[in-house]
């Protein structure tokens, strides 16, 4: 059997999970869902590979907080967390998002306001 092969035979989804491990904890839970997105965990293997292998590019921490990072703003692919990383945007801060309860509707005169869906509209 060709030697390509049989490291494709060696690989699995705890040893790539194990490896996560190592990195860090987004790093896993977004190994985890490259394994189980797809029908199968071997579709997800390439993409776990060129992953992890972003670590020896720019190091644990950085693609530790890119995963974090890529989870947080629900784009969980390879792709997304390698340009994290070549945009830097790993080193910086999370915008906070503004709550609900914080937003207030500025005044115009063309707001409508309650009344105007409660009351029956009136005929000229």
């Amino acid at each position: 059997m060709p030697a390509a092969h049989r490291a494709h035979r060696e690989w699995s989804p705890g040893r790539f999970l194990h490896w996560a491990d190592t990195i860090g904890a987004a790093t896993r839970q977004l190994v985890e869902h490259l394994l189980t997105e797809r029908p199968h965990p071997e579709m997800g293997y390439r993409s776990c590979l060129g992953l992890l292998a972003l670590a020896r590019q720019y190091g644990d921490d950085r693609l530790e907080a890119a995963c974090a990072r890529a989870w947080a703003i629900g784009s969980r692919t390879r792709k997304s967390v390698q340009s994290i990383l070549h945009n830097k945007l790993d080193q910086h801060p999370l915008p906070s998002a503004i709550a609900q309860t914080d937003w207030v509707t500025p005044d115009h005169v063309n707001l409508r306001g309650p009344t105007y869906y409660r009351d029956p509209p009136t005929t000229h």
